[in-house]
């Protein structure tokens, strides 16, 4: 895939998450939200007003630090396409 088309799949991606209803299971939230500020190159620091949940967030963004924006977006696709499609 091209960078543009990553991009643009990316995004697709993104709103597939945002418009689901359902609740998502906590450790699948943590691996998008750190490939999403990722893949966003955005970043701020974790806000929640629980310091358990900012701990976890930063955890998961440490974890990821070695890899580029791309590869982030890649694998937050992944993470989404495989989600809808394993999920009951």
């Amino acid at each position: 895939m091209t960078s543009e088309e990553i991009d643009i799949t990316f995004l697709e991606s993104v709103e597939r998450i945002n418009a689901h209803t359902e609740p998502f299971p906590a450790d699948f939230l943590l691996r998008l939200y750190a490939y999403y500020k990722k893949a966003s190159n955005n970043y701020e620091r974790p806000s929640s007003r629980t310091p358990i949940i900012n701990a976890f967030k930063t955890n998961a963004l440490f974890q990821i630090q070695g890899i580029t924006e791309d590869e982030a977006k890649e694998t937050y696709i992944e993470l989404v396409n495989n989600y809808f499609l394993y999920r009951k």
